[in-house]
């Protein structure tokens, strides 16, 4: 009996609790004024409208074109269908194909096996809070702020047969840009540096999230620095590790900006890109064929896309 006032005063005192019914949701919906109410649809129908309109729709568009033969020009009623013939034809009787995939690949393999390293490992030494590491960090960024045109251009001024500074310090007089035999080299270096400060700061991001504690309990089992980072610290960071193959998927793919500033993707550094712009803006116009090239390109972005994405959605349930 003593404790019925209390459950009283309680349910005296407690507020109405919101029910989930339709009639409850628009109670809570109509305490919005209307200002609001257009301030959140605006905020959920441009994004929807704008991702809907310059991605899904050039992709299926794109998609769809890849099995023509339309040249651009004519009435989109008059396209004639050839099914796989342009992937076809990619395979078989294209020449520039094979050392595009090549070169994408090495592009791959050169940002993943040499340039994340060097960026993880420039993240673990700011991460230790050294003198200037503030300078340092906004220094190694500074070239993922510029454009790969930028970059080309930068470049040129080292890599010049007649003017640059790596000839006129080493007395050589190698066309760095003009030889097929080293200019994917000359460019991957360029690529690397500016790839280097974005891994940099992904790992640094992720370093500072990493619990102290576990470095501490590491270190007071006679860890080493060394071994605590790849056997504690590094699979802590498996979204981040995630997150960077991903990136360095999509660069190396999406690669274009810095070999069509030096000669258009031709002469040695082919890419599926320049492919692609050469021949849907180039002189033959082959929309279908170039649609082709940029549907591989999708199918194999979304391949690495779905995996990280599976990955975040799997974490978030745990």
């Amino acid at each position: 009996m003593s404790d019925l006032p209390l459950i009283q005063a309680d349910r005296a005192v407690s507020p109405p609790v919101a029910t989930t019914t339709n009639g409850g949701r628009g109670r809570r919906l109509r305490l919005l004024s209307r200002t609001d109410r257009v301030v959140i649809t605006l905020m959920v129908l441009v994004p929807l409208l704008l991702v809907t309109g310059l991605v899904w729709l050039p992709a299926v568009a794109t998609v769809l074109l890849s099995g023509t033969n339309w040249d651009g020009i004519g009435p989109i009623g008059e396209i004639e269908w050839v099914g796989v013939k342009n992937y076809d034809d990619v395979v078989s009787i294209y020449p520039p194909f094979v050392p595009a995939v090549q070169n994408n690949l090495l592009w791959l393999a050169a940002l993943f096996v040499v340039a994340t390293p060097i960026g993880m490992f420039l993240a673990v030494l700011l991460d230790k809070e050294l003198r200037g590491s503030r300078f340092y960090q906004t220094a190694l960024y500074l070239p993922v702020v510029l454009s790969l045109a930028l970059i080309g251009f930068i470049w040129q001024l080292i890599y010049s047969r007649d003017q640059g500074l790596l000839n006129g310090v080493f007395g050589g007089e190698t066309d760095w840009y003009g030889d097929p035999n080293v200019n994917i080299w000359a460019v991957l270096v360029a690529a690397g540096w500016r790839h280097v400060g974005y891994i940099m700061l992904l790992y640094l991001a992720g370093l500072k999230g990493v619990d102290p504690s576990l470095r501490e309990a590491a270190a007071v089992d006679g860890s080493s620095e060394t071994s605590t980072f790849f056997r504690v610290v590094f699979p802590v960071m498996r979204p981040i590790n995630i997150i960077v193959l991903v990136v360095t998927v999509i660069e190396s793919l999406r690669a274009f900006d810095l070999v069509w500033v030096i000669n258009k993707g031709r002469n040695g550094l082919e890419l599926i890109s320049a492919l692609v712009t050469q021949n849907v803006v180039g002189e033959a116009s082959r929309i279908g064929f170039g649609s082709a090239l940029a549907t591989i390109m999708l199918a194999v972005s979304l391949v690495f896309i779905t995996i990280y994405l599976w990955t975040v959605m799997r974490e978030d349930k745990r």
